[in-house]
């Protein structure tokens, strides 16, 4: 069935996804996209929707251009997850202690940590310091957050950003979160959005949104270097956290000791230089993760619908890409006036997680279906496991 040919486009734009259940701003956005001079080729996934810039569930190849508003302002967003040896039958009637622990430890919302996270103490200690002499060939005019930005490495945000505990159909538990470079990813993506749109070429672009930086020049090589280095940052950001929410874990199972495997992670908003039909091309993933022969991703659903590991299976067609998630089918202001708070406790009923109107606009009915999200992409990825979730913390 998919993929289909997005009708109208001009450059080669294939979609797993019916150009019918797609609304029409999104579609008029790839469009646009597409139309640009330097586009290959634009891969559509199944949680496509409207975005600031691109259309998130996007791949964008293009020669020699990116644009960083399609990047987004969260540069380097993604997911890790983590296996434990603790069973279901392990886990206490009562789960508020454990996202008790998980809060203490891991800051959220515009929370940050006191100080800077000792990743020594976490055995996190190895090119932290080579990382943070980068801060100074950033863009000037975020030098004076280089104290924030310690302070946030280690915390998670707030909108669609979250940490759960996870049941797998196996009945063993992981750990999940979804997190990504913070503020200082947004004003780096900011300054250089800002900086491209002024740029002579991007003044006749039919969205300049879309504006791009372009290569060999100093204002694409200092994007670059501002990029690389955000992506890095919320790689860390997610080491980190992951750590802490290792440790506070295990604190509720002292007595058992639990056991971890090797974390899993991905970025689903960044840029790659990778090989397109037989090109070298600048890629940009838009809410799309990697999903070459081989490679582990995580696709989530909402708070109260499950998740998903796959294993890529590296399909050409796609550019080695798949969802990152199930996406959403509605705007937060579109949630907040058709859902309530009883409407949220019903659909993350058995959910260990907030239940309140700060964030009815992530409640599970402004999201698609998960399992058709995944169904759509059985060329794309196969299913590892199958997650459900028992806790949530929120922003």
């Amino acid at each position: 069935m998919f993929p289909v040919e997005l009708s109208g486009a001009a450059a080669s734009t294939l979609m797993w996804a019916d150009e019918s259940t797609i609304e029409e701003a999104a579609l008029r956005q790839l469009r646009n996209i597409a139309s640009l001079p330097w586009v290959h080729g634009v891969r559509v996934l199944p949680d496509v929707h409207l975005g600031k810039g691109a259309t998130v569930g996007s791949v964008i190849a293009m020669r020699q251009a990116v644009a960083p508003a399609a990047v987004g302002v969260d540069i380097g967003c993604g997911m890790t997850a983590v296996r434990t040896d603790v069973t279901a039958s392990d886990l206490p009637d009562d789960l508020r202690p454990i996202r008790d622990r998980i809060e203490a430890a891991v800051p959220v919302g515009f929370s940050m940590h006191d100080a800077a996270v000792d990743v020594g103490l976490l055995g996190l200690g190895k090119g932290w310091n080579e990382f943070w002499r980068g801060f100074d060939a950033l863009d000037p005019a975020v030098h004076k957050r280089e104290s924030r930005a310690m302070r946030q490495v280690g915390t998670l945000g707030g909108g669609n950003h979250f940490i759960e505990v996870c049941l797998a159909d196996d009945d063993r538990v992981w750990l999940m979160l979804h997190s990504g470079s913070r503020n200082i990813g947004k004003e780096l993506a900011e300054r250089h959005i800002s900086i491209a749109k002024g740029l002579a070429h991007n003044q006749g672009l039919v969205d300049r949104d879309l504006a791009v930086f372009l290569a060999g020049t100093p204002q694409m090589d200092a994007y670059r270097r501002d990029l690389t280095w955000a992506q890095e940052y919320a790689a860390r950001n997610r080491a980190v956290m992951v750590a802490l929410v290792m440790r506070a874990f295990a604190e509720s199972f002292a007595e058992r000791g639990v056991a971890f495997d090797e974390p899993i992670s991905c970025h689903h908003n960044y840029v790659a230089e990778e090989t397109i039909d037989g090109e070298q091309m600048l890629v940009t993933r838009k809410g799309a993760i990697r999903a070459g022969r081989g490679d582990l991703g995580l696709i989530p659903g909402s708070m109260g619908t499950g998740s998903y590991v796959v294993r890529g299976l590296g399909s050409a067609q796609s550019f080695q890409s798949a969802s990152h998630g199930a996406g959403r089918r509605m705007s937060r202001t579109k949630a907040k006036k058709l859902y309530t708070v009883d409407d949220l406790v019903a659909q993350t009923m058995g959910v260990e997680s907030r239940k309140d109107a700060g964030v009815v606009d992530e409640i599970p009915g402004a999201y698609k279906d998960i399992d058709s999200v995944i169904a759509a992409q059985a060329d794309l990825v196969e299913v590892v496991a199958k997650l459900r979730q028992v806790v949530c913390v929120k922003g």
